[in-house]
């Protein structure tokens, strides 16, 4: 079981370090983290060293869209064989200068013999020292670095904005391909305005915090996750133009083959699988019912074919 500690805590065992924000894992971050548990096979304890929250956000009290919720980065991560995830305060460590960063943190307090890094990371006070940095500090220190390339797709650079960008576009597949997983979300169920129970489709609820990525406006084939269930739905992500308007984004998910209790305050996890069609008004709720059951069967096609969804 992969270890959490919520600050920096001095390690026991001599370990291999993958550093970096790691928003979305894409697959870029996966190639990093994968060569830092390789090394477990000599010894080492596979870490990983990033921050609870975006520098960029602490910095400046506004920071990218997040890609991904702790909750998942963290099973995500153990699931990849990480056996150790130090959760630095960023307060702790943005002021320290390049060498203290590697003499206090990396080979006094996480007793690192091994350090893995993507092509541009960047460390120390205002983010000045580099990968090139890195190896020249860590070498006297007798720590082995290890930058790895760029993972490419269509030749360009994996990387967390070309993922945000291709959200934004409703690129769901896209986003699939360089995350190297779905897109997903893990919020609480909400309350409505059970809508979806006057039409007789339940629906869940889910709101989108104000600082985590909006896809476009759409309607998705997703899949959903909860206790031992796994099942497909019809995601909408929007406003429900239809039934009024929302004062915050909102995702409602309608499952087809879910007849079980209510949801509400379970933490759910949707994965948006493809976008099947922008947002739209409808006449009434009889042809808004219409449309969901037609893209119900849109998102069955979908996940029997791309995640082998089980049909009950």
């Amino acid at each position: 079981m992969m270890q959490v500690f919520n600050g920096l805590e001095k390690s026991r065992q001599p370990a291999a370090v993958a550093l970096g924000c790691f928003d979305g894992l894409h697959k870029g971050h996966q190639a990093v983290i994968r060569k830092a548990v390789t090394e477990k096979a000599n010894g080492l304890v596979p870490s990983v060293l990033t921050f609870p929250e975006s520098p960029l956000a602490e910095l400046t009290g506004r920071g990218k869209p997040r890609l991904m919720s702790n909750t998942l980065k963290e099973k995500m991560l153990e699931d990849l064989g990480v056996e150790a995830l130090y959760l630095a305060p960023f307060a702790a460590v943005k002021d320290l200068p390049p060498e203290a960063f590697v003499e206090e943190i990396l080979k006094n307090t996480l007793r690192a013999e091994k350090v893995f890094c993507g092509y541009n990371y960047h460390f120390g006070a205002g983010g000045t020292a580099g990968k090139e940095e890195l190896k020249a500090l860590c070498r006297p220190r007798g720590i082995q670095v290890c930058d790895l390339p760029p993972v490419t797709l269509e030749g360009a650079p994996v990387s967390s904005t070309r993922i945000r960008k291709a959200l934004e576009k409703g690129g769901a597949r896209q986003a699939r391909e360089l995350l190297g997983h779905p897109f997903s979300y893990d919020f609480e169920v909400v309350h409505g305005r059970h809508i979806g129970h006057l039409m007789g489709t339940p629906t869940l609820n889910q709101v989108f915090p104000e600082d985590y990525l909006v896809p476009r406006y759409g309607v998705y084939a997703s899949l959903v996750s909860f206790d031992q269930v796994v099942t497909y739905g019809v995601t909408n992500i929007g406003v429900k133009p239809t039934v009024g308007a929302e004062e915050k984004p909102l995702s409602e998910t309608w499952m087809p083959d879910y007849d079980g209790e209510a949801l509400y305050g379970k933490m759910v996890k949707t994965e948006l699988l493809e976008f099947i069609r922008p947002e739209k008004r409808f006449g009434g709720l009889e042809e808004l019912r219409a449309m969901i059951l037609k893209n119900g069967e849109q998102a069955r096609g979908i996940a029997e074919k791309e995640i082998k969804y089980i049909r009950k």
